[in-house]
């Protein structure tokens, strides 16, 4: 995802306060939310459409335990395309757009086209997800699969200053 930085000059300190205080708690309510940033409700509601219309806010969500639902893997596989023309990278685009368990896609430097973070529940989900769902990618043509031993730090909070 590409975005124009000069976005951010558009943020005045309160609006940096609202965005702050919701990702420490996106379920706060307005009110409260309001005594934070000390604006009123209504003035705080408007920031917040405005915000949510600009784009600064993609969206609200619950972040959940992993291992409590059953998923006790977290691998990173670099992937290589065959070809890297537009039908190719498209098909590859909408196939891994299919698979729950891929939870992020970067498009990468290096020795590798797309490194991608999956959260599987155990070694044979972990086979069975290279098998028959990214290795069945036709354009693919290479993977290194690493996998997560232990998570010294996972955030979702962005600085902004």
């Amino acid at each position: 995802m590409s975005v124009d930085n000069s976005a951010a000059k558009t943020l005045d300190s309160t609006d940096k306060a609202i965005l702050n205080e919701l990702q420490s708690n996106s379920r706060i309510n307005n009110t409260e939310l309001a005594r934070r940033v000390k604006l009123s409700p209504p003035s705080v509601h408007s920031r917040l459409k405005r915000l949510e219309i600009e784009g600064f806010i993609r969206q609200y969500a619950t972040i959940l335990e992993p291992e409590m639902i059953g998923y006790d893997m977290i691998c990173f596989i670099n992937v290589s395309l065959e070809s890297h023309d537009i039908k190719s990278v498209h098909g590859f685009w909408m196939a891994i757009h299919e698979i729950p368990e891929i939870l992020e896609v970067y498009r990468v430097t290096g020795n590798f086209d797309y490194m991608i973070k999956v959260i599987i529940k155990n070694r044979s989900d972990l086979e069975r997800f290279l098998v028959t769902r990214l290795l069945n990618i036709t354009c693919v043509t290479r993977i290194q699969t690493i996998i997560v031993l232990s998570e010294l730090k996972s955030t979702t909070v962005i600085p902004i200053d």
